[in-house]
């Protein structure tokens, strides 16, 4: 009998605790399933893993060969190679067969053989640009080795040289699966990257660059797709941001990383521009849809006087008088704090900071002549989060203070000693967002969810104040689940997730607790409960990442996101669904979170030190 993959893809199911898990006794009984990869699935990788089950007591065979490393309940995860094209694979157990077809696409430039031209959409810049006069404007191009390749932008021309030495980075997921490391870039001989550089000093727009390839008497043409603008001081506009907090980066591009969001109002100057993204006058780049010109391009800068600040019960707000609402950053270190302001020019005599439970001393220096610094010395090294906003033209930096609680932590209520302590947990995906899958086909979602509640009524029982950000099955887009986070301000915020791997991961021996953080503030809980959950657990340590994730993101209270085991992993996938396990881990959870708070300061600071 042949099967296609899909007709059995949740088999076996029993209610847990009001939950879906799967039960392992029917799992035994369920037949041939693979629920990854899909039908036709493409990938770029060099191999890939396929996640399924079926009856332990009979064998089962992949291309007539026998998958060996299966679980108990009869789960499996190989990884098999891929050549480039069309791959077929056959499943099979007794009279039970699944076919797929698995299509990997080269990632390399593809040049027609025994012909002169340029590689199909590698000639950059690829979208309009925009340039100051004299600034650096580099081109380049993909073409056959040992020819002559040039550009003409206007009636300058510019030779591109061939890239010998050129080292291919690997994608950021590289960092999870252990291999990444850039390596020189294999060509085979069939092609080079070409790049040249040149500047103009005439503000006007030159339109598209023409490229030339030649060699041996031949020779052809190519016209850019990108037009080339030098900017004048007319065409310098201002721009104001228009989202709740502008997204700013390193480049011109959602692909290069993410700089101190810019608070509603923000206005700059815009000295730059590629497609739809603007590189503002300090240097961040944002997509133009999140800005708005405006109306009398009023150079944006600004002096400042005195600050002051004022209390409110669970944090200071510290206020900046400017004229003009000007960009920011902000860094944090250990022990503090800074501030930066852009376009602005210190007038300052006076500042008044009282005595405060976060802050220890201000500090401020003007490091150029339109850049001030203002430093935050710290009384504490943890952290608990901090906002910025605009009311009218005066920046309000709010630090939020520690938790009540853990500053009379002697106090605690030994039968609640979480109490008035605020936890926020995410239950990750949900709707049609399933999540990893298992071998059964069972969603990371259900289990996301069925373990956030057995946790949530654990932190009940020590006397925390526990939000869900969905009590249901449901789509919850990130958006939501971030502006929950901002709105509550909890002490701290615990996404619930389980893993999987890019298709070049080891699926079949990858297990083990991962833990991820971004802001300062959740470093430490993260490291905290990563090593409390692999120790009381005795998991496998998966490692502790600072990831640039929508749930890590959040500035406004310790935010981290917990990967508590592979869901792809055969044998952990038991683990996972276990509920003696799962009880287990939720006491675990609970108790390491109880622990996490119950440090006093001093002592964390020390533990600190000690790591």
């Amino acid at each position: 009998m042949k099967r296609f993959l899909g007709l059995a893809a949740l088999t076996g199911i029993l209610l847990v605790g009001g939950m879906m898990a799967t039960s392992l006794s029917a799992q035994a009984e369920s037949p041939l399933s693979v629920v990854y990869p899909p039908p036709e699935h493409e990938t770029v990788a060099e191999k890939i893993f396929f996640i399924g089950t079926a009856s332990p007591q009979e064998p089962v065979f992949i291309n007539g060969q026998e998958i060996d490393n299966r679980s108990q309940a009869g789960h499996f995860a190989p990884s098999l190679p891929l050549k480039i094209g069309e791959n077929v694979f056959v499943i099979r157990q007794k009279d039970e067969e699944i076919e797929l077809k698995i299509i990997r696409i080269s990632n390399q430039p593809q040049i027609p053989e025994r012909q002169l031209a340029f590689a199909p959409d590698s000639l950059t810049p690829a979208e309009d640009l925009a340039r100051l006069p004299d600034e650096p404007i580099c081109l380049s191009a993909i073409a056959p080795p040992n020819v002559k390749v040039s550009a003409q932008i206007g009636s300058s021309k510019i030779l591109l040289m061939p890239q010998i030495d050129a080292v291919e980075l690997p994608a950021n997921s590289a960092v999870l699966t252990s291999e990444a490391i850039p390596q020189n870039q294999q060509t085979s001989g069939q092609y080079s990257q070409y790049k040249g550089c040149t500047t103009l000093d005439i503000p006007r727009n030159y339109g598209e660059p023409l490229f030339t390839v030649e060699q041996d008497n031949q020779r052809v043409t190519k016209q850019g797709q990108g037009k080339i603008q030098i900017l004048s001081s007319q065409d310098i506009r201002v721009v104001e941001i228009v989202a709740d907090a502008g997204v700013t980066r390193t480049g011109a591009s959602s692909n290069y990383s993410r700089l101190t969001p810019l608070p509603k109002g923000t206005q700059a100057r815009v000295t730059g521009k590629e497609g739809e993204w603007l590189r503002l006058d300090y240097g961040a780049w944002i997509k133009a849809a999140e800005t708005k010109p405006v109306l009398g391009n009023i150079m944006p800068q600004s002096i400042i006087r005195g600050v002051v600040s004022r209390q409110k019960p669970s944090a200071t707000e510290i206020i900046f008088p400017l004229q003009i609402p000007v960009p920011v950053e902000i860094k944090q270190q250990e022990n503090s704090i800074t501030l930066t302001l852009y376009n602005t020019t210190a007038q300052t005599d006076t500042i008044r900071l009282d005595s405060d439970p976060m802050i220890k001393r201000l500090d401020w220096q003007q490091v150029s002549p339109t850049q001030i610094d203002y430093t935050f010395e710290l009384h504490h090294q943890q952290q608990w989060g901090y906002d910025l906003r605009y009311e009218n033209s005066n920046l309000v930096f709010s630090l939020r203070h520690p938790p009540k609680a853990w500053l009379a932590n002697s106090d605690f209520d030994s039968n609640q000693p979480l109490e008035n302590i605020k936890i926020l947990l995410d239950p990750g995906h949900g709707g049609e967002e399933k999540g990893a899958k298992g071998p059964t086909g069972y969603p990371e979602k259900d289990v996301n969810l069925l373990i956030s509640k057995l946790v949530e009524a654990e932190l009940n029982k020590l006397g925390a104040k526990v939000y869900l950000t969905r009590e249901k099955d449901q789509d919850l887009s990130l958006k939501e689940r971030v502006a929950m986070i901002d709105r509550l301000k909890p002490d701290l915020a615990l996404s619930i997730h389980y893993n999987a791997l890019p298709d070049s991961g080891d699926a079949e021996n990858t297990q083990g607790i991962s833990t991820f953080w971004y802001n300062t503030q959740a470093h430490a809980p993260a490291m905290f409960l990563h090593n409390y959950l692999v120790q009381e657990l005795d998991r496998p340590d998966a490692g502790t990442f600072w990831n640039n994730l929508a749930l890590t993101r959040p500035h406004t209270a310790p935010s981290v996101l917990l990967e508590l085991g592979f869901m792809i992993n055969p044998q952990e996938f038991e683990w996972i669904t276990d509920e003696k396990e799962q009880e287990k881990l939720a006491k675990t959870l609970a108790a390491g979170i109880e622990e996490w708070f119950s440090i006093p300061l001093e002592a964390l600071e020390d533990l600190e030190r000690e790591k």
